[in-house]
Formats: C-alpha cells, sequence, structure tokens
C-alpha cells in the first residue's frame, strides 16, 4: 500500500528546499527545470515562474551541453550520485560573486552533486542538482597559493 503524502508535512519540506543555503533544481530527462529554490532565484534574476518547464540549456548557455549531458546521463543509467568539484570546473552556471566587501573574484566559484530521483517504480526519472557556493575557498586557497604557502 503507498504512503499516503501528509501535506502539512510536503508544506515545510517545501519550506527546508527554499531555505537553503545551496541551490536545488530538478530536471526530467529532457533538462526542463522542474524544481528551482530561492537560492538559484537570488543568483540567477530568474523567479520560478519564468524557469519553470523550460530547458536548462536555453536559459544557461554557457553550461559546456557535452560535459553535463555526460555526467546526468551517467545519474539517470546507473542511479548513482555524481559530483563536480571546482577545483575540476569553477561552476556549472556562471553567477556573479555576491560578496562585494571581500569579493576579489569575478564569479561564484561551485561544486555540484547531480542525485538520482526515483519514480514510485524505481526507475531514475529526474536528477536533483545541488550547487554549493564553494568562493571563499577558492578565493583563500588562491591567496595560500600567491602567498606560496599552499
Amino acid at each position: 500500500m503507498p504512503a499516503q503524502i501528509d501535506f502539512k508535512e510536503l508544506h515545510w519540506l517545501l519550506d527546508i528546499v527554499q531555505c537553503l543555503d545551496v541551490g536545488v533544481v530538478v530536471l526530467d530527462r529532457q533538462y526542463r527545470i522542474e524544481v528551482w529554490n530561492s537560492f538559484m532565484e537570488n543568483h540567477s534574476g530568474f523567479g520560478p515562474d519564468r524557469v519553470h518547464g523550460k530547458n536548462l540549456f536555453e536559459l544557461f548557455p554557457e553550461i559546456d551541453r557535452n560535459w553535463f549531458r555526460r555526467k546526468m546521463d551517467t545519474v539517470l543509467q546507473l542511479g548513482t550520485r555524481a559530483f563536480s568539484l571546482w577545483e575540476q570546473r569553477p561552476y556549472l552556471i556562471r553567477f556573479e560573486n555576491y560578496r562585494p566587501i571581500t569579493g576579489e573574484e569575478d564569479f561564484m566559484y561551485q561544486n555540484l552533486t547531480l542525485l538520482p530521483l526515483a519514480a514510485a517504480g524505481g526507475q531514475v526519472e529526474r536528477v536533483c542538482l545541488v550547487i554549493t557556493d564553494m568562493t571563499e575557498v577558492a578565493r583563500l586557497k588562491r591567496r595560500l597559493a600567491e602567498n606560496g604557502t599552499s
């Protein structure tokens, strides 16, 4: 018997997703956006109503399509997580650095996690992207390297 959805519980779970200080995006198999949290809205300037159902590559042409498709295809086929660290690839989506006082960097360095999201039947139908701002870590690491202490 399938579990009943508790809409009160669903409401606070959605609140958590909106309040996280990481980007949360859910894509279907055609790279269409289904979930877009407030972190993504704040850094992209695009509200959920503007991006819902839109293709990620059309909204963000700077994304390396071949690289990202390989990553996402692996997650969809194997049902396992995939990662990309800022040291390997500085960002998925080029967001401006939003720290004007310490903002020595032109853009936000990002770690990316791709999580498989299975449907009720067990088949992975969607992928959740978690984008973590690593700009401060990148700035400090660069500063240490410039000072010869890395």
